[in-house]
């Protein structure tokens, strides 16, 4: 057999060649590998096992092997068993490069279940050349929301991006928190985030939503993060003049940020970005968070039940937990479809499986059976109905958490039609 990293070298020439068109019906017949025959179909998942956001990996990791559990069981995608590498990126750039290559050359991982806004921003070129389709949980980042996807023409590889999304973009949970903020009354707003491309992402898409609806930003401070006090930067923030301010940094930073701020009475209303709606925050900074809210990406899928039904972990479902099913049960349908595991015939597949008239399903069970049938499929999922749109995003509801007699309660969820107006047209 072929080897991969002789197959990524013919693949590559034979799309320069056809300029990818008609892929999907001829790649078999060719015999581009990565099909295997019948052996495991490997799929890739780079995650946050060590570093600043891996208190959110353990839901995600219990989400994804979950959905990998249902997929096996089900008799897997070509009838073949689905295998899943996790390898540890820490979120950092240089460690995700290193990984995407090892799973992709070294574990022939035909897709990859993972990377957040802060690698997937940096390594965008990269990514693109490795020609491996990316089907994340994780990235908010504005940067995405005209990057990815089939751009509606699923046969032609030309014009893809190679990434999609099943969480929403901080387009939409950001525009939630403006339009919460704004009917709060809160006319007048200050912002602190870090610098890191997802905290200043969360904080740019809460600005330009809020400003564009009239509010406007008083102040904004960004900071260093690892920092052992943020005494300063809330000083020049709270030298100006509003009613309430946004948060985004990592769950240390913000517990030691929102910790100063209780310390020095600053008060005012805060506004937390989605990943800080954690009852670690609560416990280390106390009563003087009560009524600080977050507005955070909402279970709103119409087949959430059967995620739930299936996810029997300790771990604690988060709001990247959902979307890691998602992520999962796309891929395996999209396998299904294509006839073939190779990642070429994945990405063509994947807006195919999500959009469209077909049989709505809700697991790989049901959309491997209707597929067998000879139907079309349309998988709705359990975050949102992963409709992706051409740029492989998804629309859903955003739900508002607020602290409460000492932990975070839902108190209101905006519903994703309410959110479409903040989202322009041919933009995301």
């Amino acid at each position: 057999m072929v080897s991969r990293d002789t197959n990524v070298v013919d693949r590559r020439t034979f799309l320069k060649l056809t300029g990818g068109s008609g892929l999907a019906a001829t790649a078999g017949c060719l015999g581009f590998g990565g099909d295997g025959g019948g052996g495991p179909i490997v799929i890739g998942q780079p995650a946050a096992l060590t570093g600043q956001w891996d208190f959110l990996q353990p839901g995600v990791s219990a989400a994804t092997d979950a959905a990998i559990q249902h997929i096996n069981d089900a008799g897997g995608p070509l009838d073949r068993e689905v295998e899943l590498q996790r390898r540890d990126t820490a979120v950092a750039p240089q460690e995700a490069r290193t990984v995407v290559t090892q799973l992709v050359e070294n574990d022939d991982a035909v897709a990859l279940l993972g990377l957040f806004s802060s690698e997937l921003n940096p390594l965008f070129d990269f990514i693109q050349e490795q020609e491996t389709p990316v089907v994340t949980p994780w990235p908010g980042s504005n940067f995405l929301d005209t990057r990815g996807g089939d751009k509606g023409t699923p046969d032609d590889l030309s014009d893809d991006g190679w990434i999609w999304r099943t969480v929403i973009s901080d387009t939409v949970h950001t525009a939630g928190a403006a339009l919460r903020a704004l009917d709060d009354g809160h006319e007048t707003v200050g912002v602190i985030n870090g610098n890191t491309e997802g905290a200043k992402s969360w904080a740019d898409g809460f600005v330009n939503a809020y400003e564009a609806n009239g509010g406007t930003v008083a102040e904004r401070v960004e900071v260093s993060q690892g920092s052992s006090s943020y005494q300063s930067a809330l000083d020049r923030l709270f030298g100006t003049d509003f009613s309430a301010f946004a948060v985004s940094l990592p769950l240390e930073d913000a517990i030691t940020l929102m910790s100063d701020w209780a310390d020095g009475n600053y008060g005012r209303q805060p506004i937390l970005s989605d990943p800080l709606a954690q009852q670690d925050l609560v416990d280390q900074v106390g009563d003087p968070l009560s009524g600080a809210w977050a507005a955070s990406p909402g279970e709103s899928g119409p087949n959430y039940d059967a995620f739930e039904s299936a996810y029997e972990a300790d771990a604690d479902i988060n709001a990247w937990t959902p979307p890691a099913w998602d992520a999962t049960m796309v891929t395996a349908l999209a396998i299904e479809r294509a006839g073939e595991a190779t990642p070429e015939a994945i990405e063509q597949n994947l807006g195919p499986v999500s959009r469209g008239d077909g049989t709505e399903v809700a697991t790989f069970q049901e959309g491997k059976e209707a597929l067998n049938n000879d139907e079309e499929i349309n998988y709705q999922g359990a975050a949102t109905d992963v409709t992706f749109t051409d740029f492989g995003n998804v629309i859903g509801s955003v739900v508002i958490n607020e602290v409460q007699d000492g932990e975070f309660t839902q108190v209101e969820t905006i519903s994703a039609d309410d959110l479409r107006e903040f989202v322009p047209e041919g933009e995301y």
